[in-house]
């Protein structure tokens, strides 16, 4: 039986090399399905998520939020040491061995430890910084998150380089209702922000042994290995850029605590949190899927072009769509998930809606860097992100909680084009052809939410009066989403003089339903073709424009 028909992973052969699961003519078919996998698997957690912010934002104050924001917009930076880095370095590696694998992992754990220990030690400092007692044991409980996750990247990033995402998607969504589960069950218990502390220490401990026990491969002692040296360089310009994107989108975090307290900002982080996830649902799993699918081509080539522009087209209809809907529903989505004691989240709510089709594609620049190989200028880009967003926030300060998430998406739209601009030139990937895949959908966008806004005052319905204020927001969403969602895709339709659109979202979902639903159309497509790696390659077919 071959090792790999196993659900756990043995990653490394006899001789030490990394063993590979696939050929290069597979993987486009094998980028979609994994695609398939992460995606769908994140939309299960959708309802996890949901639950957990319903059922703890009516057992908490948004003081508790607050005040674990506090802690956490410090902590995250540190628990990402390694997870941003050598998860890339591990996905985009030609040539992948047990004592590579062995030296970051050890690494990473000995840099881990030392950012847990220092960060319980700077508990007293952040309290005092936000002027809030509570935050300093805070501070030590949050501090075991970033031991528990360096003792997990490498073996997590080895089952994703090996193409088994159906795995760590399942672990992610078994372990985040563990963590989940426990977190209600304290808030029950009136623990308050402990609560919240539990859940997050929980979450990356549950992770770490189940990706011990699904990659089963224990790290040898430190020993020189070929290519240590370049692969550690390559994941401090990865962490580099991470560390410099991350103080330029938190210090939304950091101004909102500091100038306007624990309460202002449990409003705008559960807002901010909402808005977030319903946008990085789509762009999050797909980004190591993406790296590692387009590394597999030659960044000159036709193919990687189509390949990349395609998936540009697809994320961009499918965000556009969803930030006018959010745009319009934002208040009412407050109103139902979190309760009427949240209603001061609903503004911030709406002024982040605009920015959710913009924010998955510019979280698609990483794709182009990262899969060329150059890691470095995405991390030089990123610092002069860091001025033009932290201007930004420094003006829409003003205007409270608001304005700073107005700002927010302000400057996501500034960047965008730069940003392109940027990551293409080594490739000679000019914004005009980023621009032509996407800007039928930002138009189409503002035809939706501008119609649905002129729209909305003249939809009611007659003689029925709702008993309670949950269900008149719920049938607010219902109408206002189905109204924005057919607006936007009739504007798509006629923009592009037809369903070619649509067309392509289908061919999508085809490529990712189970082998066998469409066996016969997969034969019709390749039969009399000798060259199965060219028909596996996106954008080649006419009519099959697919995503990964």
């Amino acid at each position: 039986m071959n090792e790999f028909s196993t659900k756990s992973l043995r990653p490394f052969g006899a001789d030490g090399a990394f063993v590979s699961t696939a050929g290069e003519g597979g993987v486009r078919r094998q980028a979609v399905r994994s695609a398939a996998v992460t995606v769908i698997s994140s939309f299960l957690g959708v309802p996890l998520q949901i639950i957990s912010t319903v059922w703890m934002a009516r057992l908490l104050n948004p003081s508790d939020f607050g005040i674990v924001a506090m802690v956490i917009t410090f902590s995250v930076l540190l628990m990402n040491f390694g997870l941003n880095g050598f998860t890339e370095v591990i996905l985009q590696w030609e040539k992948m061995d047990r004592y590579l694998a062995s030296n970051l992992f050890w690494m990473n754990v000995g840099v881990g430890t030392f950012l847990t220990i220092g960060f319980a030690a700077c508990g007293p400092l952040i309290a005092r910084f936000y002027e809030t007692p509570q935050a300093a044991m805070v501070c030590v409980g949050i501090a075991l998150t970033i031991f528990f996750t360096s003792i997990s990247v490498i073996h997590i990033a080895l089952l994703k380089r090996a193409l088994r995402f159906s795995i760590t998607s399942t672990s992610d969504i078994l372990t985040n209702s563990m963590s989940i589960a426990l977190g209600i069950a304290l808030a029950e218990r009136k623990w308050g922000y402990w609560a919240l502390v539990a859940a997050a220490v929980a979450r990356p401990l549950f992770q770490s042994i189940a990706a011990w026990y699904l990659c089963r491969w224990i790290p040898s002692a430190p020993r020189r290995a070929i290519g240590t040296g370049k692969a550690v360089r390559f994941a401090m310009n990865i962490y580099g850029r991470f560390t410099v994107n991350y103080f330029a989108r938190n210090m939304d975090n950091l101004l909102v605590g500091w100038e306007f307290g624990a309460g202002a900002l449990g409003y705008y982080k559960k807002a901010y949190d909402l808005f977030l996830f319903s946008a990085s649902a789509l762009i999050s799993p797909l980004t190591n899927v993406a790296v590692s699918a387009l590394s597999r081509f030659d960044k000159h080539s036709a193919q990687f072009r189509k390949y990349l522009l395609n998936s540009l087209s697809v994320t961009a209809f499918v965000g556009m769509g969803m930030g006018a809907a959010l745009t319009m529903a934002g208040r009412d989505v407050i109103r139902l998930v979190l309760g009427p004691k949240w209603e001061a989240a609903g503004p911030i709510f709406t002024y982040f809606g605009p920015g959710v089709g913009i924010m998955l594609l510019y979280g698609t620049i990483g794709w182009i860097h990262l899969s060329i190989g150059k890691p470095e200028r995405w991390f030089r880009w990123v610092i002069a992100e860091f001025g033009v967003t932290g201007t930004l926030f420094l003006v829409g300060q003003r205007w409270g909680p608001s304005g700073i998430a107005m700002a927010w998406t302000v400057s996501f739209w500034v960047l965008a084009a730069p940003a392109f601009w940027y990551a293409g030139k080594p490739i000679d990937l000019g914004v005009g052809a980023v621009a032509g895949a996407v800007w039928r959908y930002v138009v189409a966008s503002v035809i939706a939410a501008g119609l649905t806004f002129l729209l909305m005052p003249h939809i009611y319905v007659s003689g029925w009066v709702p008993k309670h204020a949950w269900e008149l927001a719920l049938l607010r969403i219902l109408i206002i989403c189905s109204v924005s969602t057919t607006l936007y895709v009739a504007s798509v339709v006629v923009l592009y003089r037809g369903f070619a659109p649509l067309y392509q979202i289908g061919g999508l979902i085809r490529d990712m339903a189970p082998r066998g639903w469409f066996a016969k159309r997969d034969v019709a497509a390749t039969e009399g073709s000798g060259d199965v790696a060219s028909n596996d390659l996106p954008g080649v077919g006419e009519n099959e424009k697919q995503l990964v």
